[in-house]
C-alpha cells in the first residue's frame, strides 16, 4: 500500500486552459521539449506541433480536439491534456476537466483575462479543479504583468499570488526573479536552459517589496503562515511553498508565473510549480458514484476495485480508441470490465499510453492513469467502466445543448448510407453534436455549438470519412416561453373505443418562471390520486417539446395542477399523462407566448481607426454595445448580439478591417426575439 501511495504521489494529471490564441499549444509544445519528450520545438504557424495533429487544426492554426500527452519532470509523471480555446469547442474542455486533478491557465500578457479565459475558469470552478496561472507573451509590445494580474483579480476573483518578477520588458524580456527563493533565472537567446544567479542590483528593492507583498497576502489567507509571520515578521521559503501549495489546492489563491513560451522562457519554473503546487491523485477527494440508489466512493488505490470514466472516444476506420481516467484499481489487457451505462461486459484488447496521435503499448493501467484502450464497442464519452463484481456509476461530464443547426445531405445519392454511418461516428466522438431527421422536410439536420463547430464537422465528413456533402444555411435553435399565463384551464380526456376506456380531468394554472420548468400540485381531498399527479407532470413535460409559436421547445414556466376528477374504472396513468400533455398544449395556446433567440457576448478587437465602422455594423446586427477599451494600441469592443445575426460576420469583419480584426463569442443565454424573426 505504501508503494502504491508513493507511486501516485508523483503523478500530475493536468490540463492547459486558455482563450484562443493565448499560447496553450505552444506552452504544451515547450513542456514536451523541456522534459525531453520531443527533440525539436514545433510551431503552431508551421503546423509542426505534437498536439495539433489533426489536418484541420494545422490548417486553421487553432486547437479543435483535446489531445493527451505524457512526459516526465523531476521524478514526476505528468499526464497533460491540451484543450481547445474556441467557445464552439467548450464541451471538449468540459469532458477534459471532468477527469483532471489540476490545470494551468494561460493568459496573454497584453490582453489579460479574455472572454473564453473567463468561461474555462468558471468551468474549472464547477469541477473544483485547482489551477496555477501562467502569464504568457511577456515579450510582446504592450505586455504588462501587473495589468494581467489585475484582470485576474477583478474578473476571476481569486487572490493572485505573484511569485515572479519579470527581468526586462517587451522585446527585452530575458528572465524572471523567483520571489520565493530570491534568485534570478535568465535565459539566453536560444532559450535552452536558465542560468541561475543573484537578484540583479537594479531590481533588488522592487523584488524585496514584492516578496513582502507576497508574504503578507499569504499570511492573510493561511493560518500556519500567519503564525510564523507574526512571530518572525518573515516567511521562510519552505513555509511559503507549503502555504502556496495548500492555497492552490483549496482554491483560495492562484500562483501566478510569467514567461514567453514562444521564446522558451519560463517553462522550467512552470514545470517546477506544477510539481510543487498542483495535487496528485491522492491529494484530491475520493471519486464518488452511485449504484442502485446507494452512494459509493473509490479511493485512488491500485488495490481497490477497478473504476474508470471514459471521457473521449476516437472512432477511426481501423477501430475505436476510448480514453479513460482510471480512478481506482488496476486493469490489464484482456480483462473483462462492466459498462454500467450499456449494462454489458466488455473486454480490454490493448492499453495504450497516449502521445497525441502516437501510442505506446502498456501491460496494465493503475489508479491515477490517463490512457486509451482498444476493444470497447459500446462505451461512449461519459460511460463508467468498473470491475464486474463491484459496480459503480460515476457522474458523466455535462453536455451543452446545441444552438445552431444545418441541413446536410450526401452530394451523391449513392453515398446516403455512407453519410449516415459517418454522422454516427461523429456523434460518438463529439456528444455535443446532435443528428436528427426533420419530420416536415425529411432532411438530416446536424446541430452543434456554433458556425465553426459545424464547419469543422462538415469538413471532417469529407476528409476523414470520404463523404462529399451539401450543407444548408445555419439556423439557430429558438425557444418559446410564457409571457402571460392563464388560470383555471380545464381539460377533459375521454376515450371509449371498445374495451377499457380512458378518462382524466385536469385543471391547470400556467404562469411565467425565470428559467426552466416547475410542476406542482395544489389538489386537495384526493380528487387526483398522487400516482396520477406524477402522470400529469410527465404529460406536461412531454408537451414542452413543441410550443405553439413554431414548434420550438418551451421553457420558463410553472404549471400548477389545481383540480381534477377521476373515473372509478376508466382512469389510469396513461389517461392522465395524455390529459397533462394535451391540456398543457391547449393552455399554452391561450397564453401570451414569447419567442426567445440565443444571444452571445461578442468581443471584437480591431485597429482604433476601424471602431466606427465596427460599431455601425454591430448596431445593424441588433447588437447592444456594453463596453469598450484600448489594449496595446487596439480597440476592444464588447457587445451582446443575437446569434442568428453573426452568420458570416467573420468575412464582414475582415473586409472592414483589412484582415486585422478578430472577434470571439461567449453564449449568454436567450432573449426575446422581435416579432419579425422567422421561426421556421
Amino acid at each position: 500500500m505504501r508503494t502504491n501511495l508513493n507511486a501516485l504521489a508523483v503523478v500530475r494529471n493536468l490540463g492547459i486552459l486558455a482563450h484562443v490564441d493565448a499560447g496553450k499549444t505552444t506552452v504544451t509544445e515547450r513542456i514536451l521539449y523541456a522534459t525531453g519528450t520531443t527533440h525539436r520545438r514545433g510551431e503552431v504557424h508551421d503546423g509542426t506541433t505534437v498536439t495539433d495533429f489533426d489536418p484541420q487544426e494545422r490548417d486553421r492554426g487553432i486547437t479543435i480536439f483535446a489531445a493527451a500527452v505524457s512526459c516526465a519532470w523531476d521524478g514526476h509523471r505528468i499526464n497533460l491534456i491540451d484543450t481547445p480555446g474556441h467557445v464552439d469547442f467548450a464541451d471538449e474542455v468540459e469532458r477534459s476537466l471532468r477527469v483532471l486533478d489540476g490545470a494551468v491557465a494561460v493568459f496573454d500578457a497584453v490582453a489579460g483575462v479574455e472572454p473564453q479565459s473567463e468561461s474555462v475558469w468558471r468551468q474549472a470552478d464547477r469541477h473544483g479543479v485547482p489551477r496555477i496561472a501562467f502569464v504568457n507573451k511577456l515579450d510582446r509590445a504592450g505586455a504588462d504583468l501587473d495589468a494581467a494580474v489585475a484582470s485576474i483579480r477583478e474578473r476571476l476573483h481569486p487572490a493572485p499570488l505573484v511569485v515572479q518578477l519579470p527581468i526586462g520588458a517587451e522585446d527585452g524580456f530575458s528572465g524572471v526573479v523567483d520571489l520565493v527563493r530570491m534568485r534570478s533565472l535568465i535565459w539566453g537567446e536560444g532559450g535552452e536552459t536558465a542560468v541561475e544567479g543573484p537578484v540583479p542590483e537594479e531590481l533588488r528593492e522592487e523584488a524585496c517589496r514584492r516578496r513582502r507583498q507576497l508574504e503578507e497576502t499569504v499570511a492573510e489567507l493561511h493560518t500556519g503562515a500567519l503564525e510564523e509571520f507574526c512571530a518572525q515578521s518573515v516567511l521562510s521559503p519552505p513555509t511559503l511553498v507549503a502555504a502556496l501549495r495548500e492555497l492552490t489546492r483549496s482554491g483560495d489563491g492562484v500562483v501566478v508565473l510569467s514567461g514567453s513560451a514562444y521564446r522558451n522562457r519560463g517553462i522550467e519554473p512552470l514545470l517546477d510549480a506544477v510539481v510543487s503546487y498542483l495535487p496528485s491523485p491522492i491529494d484530491v477527494p475520493a471519486v464518488r458514484g452511485t449504484f442502485e440508489g446507494s452512494q459509493q466512493e473509490r479511493a485512488a488505490d491500485s488495490a481497490a476495485p477497478f473504476a474508470a470514466l471514459a471521457f473521449k472516444v476516437n472512432a477511426t476506420p481501423t477501430g475505436r480508441l476510448t480514453y479513460l481516467r482510471v480512478y481506482s484499481g488496476t486493469v490489464e489487457k484482456g480483462d473483462a470490465v462492466w459498462d454500467t451505462g450499456a449494462r454489458r461486459t466488455e473486454r480490454i484488447g490493448r492499453i495504450l499510453r497516449v502521445q497525441a496521435d502516437r501510442h505506446a503499448r502498456m501491460d496494465r493501467a493503475v489508479a491515477g492513469d490517463i490512457v486509451a484502450v482498444v476493444g470497447l464497442k459500446s462505451a461512449r464519452a461519459g460511460s463508467t467502466l468498473c470491475a464486474p463484481g463491484a459496480p459503480i456509476v460515476l457522474e458523466p461530464p455535462g453536455v451543452t445543448e446545441p444552438v445552431v443547426s444545418v441541413a446536410v445531405e450526401a452530394r451523391m445519392s449513392t453515398d446516403a448510407d455512407k453519410l449516415a454511418s459517418a454522422l454516427a461516428r461523429l456523434t460518438e466522438e463529439d456528444p455535443s453534436l446532435v443528428v436528427r431527421s426533420d419530420p416536415e422536410t425529411g432532411q438530416t439536420v446536424l446541430s452543434g455549438m456554433g458556425e465553426l463547430h459545424l464547419e469543422v464537422a462538415a469538413e471532417k465528413l469529407r476528409r476523414a470519412h470520404g463523404v462529399e456533402v451539401n450543407v444548408g444555411r445555419p439556423r439557430v435553435s429558438y425557444r418559446e416561453t410564457v409571457g402571460r399565463g392563464v388560470s383555471g384551464m380545464a381539460f377533459r380526456h375521454v376515450k371509449q373505443d371498445g374495451g377499457a376506456g380512458q378518462f382524466a380531468h385536469v385543471v391547470l394554472d400556467v404562469e411565467p418562471l425565470d428559467d426552466g420548468f416547475e410542476f406542482r400540485s395544489s389538489v386537495v381531498g384526493g380528487r387526483v390520486p398522487q400516482e396520477y399527479v406524477r402522470a400529469v407532470e410527465a404529460g406536461c413535460r412531454d408537451a414542452l417539446a413543441e410550443g405553439p409559436l413554431g414548434a420550438h421547445p418551451v421553457t420558463g414556466l410553472r404549471v400548477t395542477l389545481t383540480d381534477g376528477a377521476t373515473h372509478v374504472k376508466d382512469s389510469s396513468d396513461t389517461a392522465f399523462r395524455t390529459a397533462g400533455r394535451l391540456g398543457l398544449r391547449e393552455a399554452l395556446r391561450s397564453c401570451a407566448m414569447v419567442l426567445l433567440e440565443p444571444v452571445v457576448e461578442v468581443t471584437v478587437t480591431v485597429p482604433e481607426g476601424s471602431v466606427g465602422g465596427v460599431l455601425g455594423d454591430l448596431a445593424a446586427r441588433r447588437g447592444r454595445v456594453s463596453g469598450s477599451a484600448t489594449r496595446g494600441g487596439a480597440a476592444v469592443v464588447t457587445a451582446t448580439v443575437p446569434l442568428a445575426e453573426l452568420f458570416g460576420y467573420a468575412t464582414r469583419l475582415r473586409s472592414r478591417t483589412q484582415g486585422r480584426g478578430t472577434f470571439t463569442v461567449r453564449p449568454t443565454g436567450y432573449a426575446p426575439a422581435p416579432a419579425v424573426t422567422p421561426v421556421r
